[in-house]
């Protein structure tokens, strides 16, 4: 076939202008053939003439702007919405696992409360932490005068709060404060079923109001056993103003109670003076709003991932005005606790001895005043007035004037805490005891090892 040549009629087609073949004859031909509309419609009319146009109003182009905006934000949004929901569906699969894994791992979770990543809800952190903290009923005697003048013994009841931090082979070992303890005659632990048990002071810790309380692992049911748990230690040294934390305790001696607030201020001193008399200074406390009532002290503090960050102590009484306070409460820090609660922990347990194996120091001794601590930085102890002549504190090399700061690991605060110290060692142990000796460059610390003397053979001397 030769060259082919269009050109578009008026109609707007194409068609052959040379070398075209007849359809009829086969033939190629030069002449015009006519098209098909041609043939069967004719030719195309002319179009009628164009009116001019008239130019649009600012309103009407207002409207038309306005109209194009709305389409294009339906159709905007028609779109997002579709992309989201895509994403939704092929992302959220990550998410579901991943809360699905923490409402596992969280007994008793609470789904309906808001929680952020890594934390719970009050009643999350409540609910898990509560196997780990028991209530500790105390029996102490205490002296009051009578109305005739004398004096009169009398059994007084107390109250108050522990966590379990851990345990050994033979024990369960519970923090708590030491004025919870103080003095105690007898003391029982009871755990999240309401069962109660025997327990004994384990060790003590009078300068930080700290004590470790211990119950045999023979002394608990199975049952019970199954319902506890230790409780996870947390930073207290991350803690920042406003950061919500959970109190629980004992208040008031009605059993576990929660309560929540803000951490309202760090580093906060006090001083606590107990049944005793002994006054100490208690710093370094994280103060809280929430509330911290009797019965509370040495409960536990808890951020919102249920770790626990301080031992509750104290709610501040009133001001040096005598006004009264709310919404101040006071707490150990776990991480200024932590390293004495392991000494504690580490002690032999003890139980008070018969009257006839009874011990005796050699001294005779008195507290060191809050003013002396305070103005002339004397230690806090039993400062020895008088040394028994030829007795075991004299044999040891204990003089007048050293003060008495710990036995056998156990701090002393005052001559009363020695006293009572002593009442869980038999005559014959050896011991060491720290004294704070004062010298030419102030008080320096000495360790001497003292040999029990018998309280019964003394009395018939």
């Amino acid at each position: 076939m030769s060259e082919q040549n269009f050109d578009e009629n008026r109609n707007g087609e194409y068609h052959y202008t040379g070398d075209q073949l007849n359809q009829t004859t086969g033939y190629q031909s030069n002449e015009h053939q006519p098209t098909y509309r041609e043939v069967h419609a004719g030719p195309r009319p002319h179009p009628a003439p164009k009116k001019p146009k008239k130019p649009l109003s600012m309103g009407k182009k207002w409207a038309i702007v306005i109209a194009m905006a709305l389409v294009f934000g339906l159709v905007a949004g028609s779109t997002m919405v579709g992309v989201n929901a895509v994403g939704n569906f092929i992302f959220n699969r990550n998410d579901r696992s991943a809360q699905l894994t923490q409402t596992e791992t969280t007994e008793n979770a609470d789904t309906s409360g808001e929680s952020s990543e890594g934390s719970g809800t009050v009643a999350e952190v409540a609910s898990n932490a509560m196997p780990s903290l028991v209530t500790i009923s105390t029996m102490t005697v205490e002296e009051m005068r009578s109305f005739f003048g004398g004096t009169q013994q009398y059994e007084v009841q107390g109250a108050g709060t522990g966590v379990i931090v851990g345990e050994n082979d033979k024990e369960l070992l519970i923090a708590t404060n030491y004025h919870v303890v103080e003095g105690a005659t007898s003391l029982s632990v009871g755990f999240i079923d309401e069962h109660s048990v025997e327990a004994a002071v384990k060790g003590t810790d009078v300068n930080n109001d700290l004590a470790v309380v211990a119950v045999k692992l023979s002394d608990i049911p199975d049952e019970t056993m199954k319902q506890i748990k230790i409780a996870t230690i947390g930073d207290s040294d991350t803690l920042q103003l406003g950061d919500q934390v959970v109190a629980i305790g004992n208040a008031l001696g009605y059993g576990q109670s929660v309560t929540s607030g803000y951490v309202s201020a760090l580093d906060r001193d006090l001083t606590l003076t107990y049944g005793d008399g002994t006054t100490i200074e208690s710093t370094g406390l994280i103060q809280t709003d929430a509330a911290i009532n009797s019965g509370n002290s040495g409960g536990a503090l808890l951020n919102m991932k249920g770790e626990l960050i301080g031992i509750n102590e104290a709610k501040s009484s009133g001001s040096s005005t005598g006004a009264s306070v709310d919404n101040i409460g006071f707490a150990i820090p776990i991480d200024k606790a932590q390293g004495s609660l392991q000494d504690m922990m580490n002690m032999e347990t003890r139980a008070k001895v018969d009257a006839d194996q009874a011990s005796y120091i050699g001294i005779r001794g008195s507290d060191v005043s809050s003013e002396a601590i305070e103005l002339y930085n004397v230690p806090a102890g039993a400062v020895v007035v008088e040394v028994v002549e030829k007795g075991p504190a004299a044999k040891a090399g204990i003089r007048e004037g050293d003060i008495i700061t710990e036995l056998d690991g156990r701090t002393i605060s005052g001559m009363t805490q020695l006293q009572q110290t002593l009442e869980y060692y038999a005559a014959g142990e050896k011991v060491d005891v720290v004294v704070q000796r004062s010298g030419g460059k102030g008080y320096e610390e000495k360790t001497v090892t003292v040999t029990l003397g018998s309280a019964k053979e003394l009395q018939n001397q």
